[in-house]
């Protein structure tokens, strides 16, 4: 079923918008071809709220310590909101050098256990089953001229 989420952030400065993603919250990664840039994110939620409209949805961030996370924004020259107490969490917005606002918030509800993404097992290859040691046999002449001494031993005794 569902393996992620994918969220797209449209911006007015594309680059200056990565560079505040990479560089001020330290997310990693990857090109996806052409400089296009797909960032991960740590575990996420989503929620639904009644609306008298659909088609309607928002991004949170969630940190740790709101108050931390705005005075880190403000070392870095990036604006931010007063935190304000919303009850379900303290929420503050950054606005994104391209312009954008984004809304970050440190939650006061409970957090739901990661969600695992179930995927077909990989089949293994199987095992190459290990080529049968040779027996530690001794050549057939050299087991039978063994016999012959054995023999005519045997014989001289009687």
């Amino acid at each position: 079923m569902i393996i992620g989420a994918h969220v797209m952030l449209e911006s007015m400065d594309e680059a200056a918008d990565k560079a505040f993603l990479t560089d001020i919250l330290k997310l990693s990664s990857v090109d996806a071809g052409g400089g296009f840039l797909i960032f991960g994110l740590p575990p996420t939620e989503v929620a639904v709220h009644e609306s008298d409209r659909n088609d309607a949805h928002e991004l949170y961030l969630m940190c740790e310590d709101i108050e931390a996370f705005v005075e880190q924004m403000e070392r870095h020259g990036i604006s931010a909101t007063p935190p304000e107490n919303q009850g379900w969490g303290t929420l503050t917005r950054v606005v994104l050098p391209g312009g954008g606002k984004l809304a970050v918030y440190e939650p006061h509800h409970a957090r739901p256990h990661k969600a695992i993404a179930h995927r077909p097992a990989k089949k293994k290859a199987p095992k190459a089953r290990p080529k049968a040691k040779p027996t530690a046999r001794k050549p057939a002449k050299k087991e039978a001229t063994k016999k012959a001494t054995k023999k005519a031993a045997r014989a001289k005794q009687r």
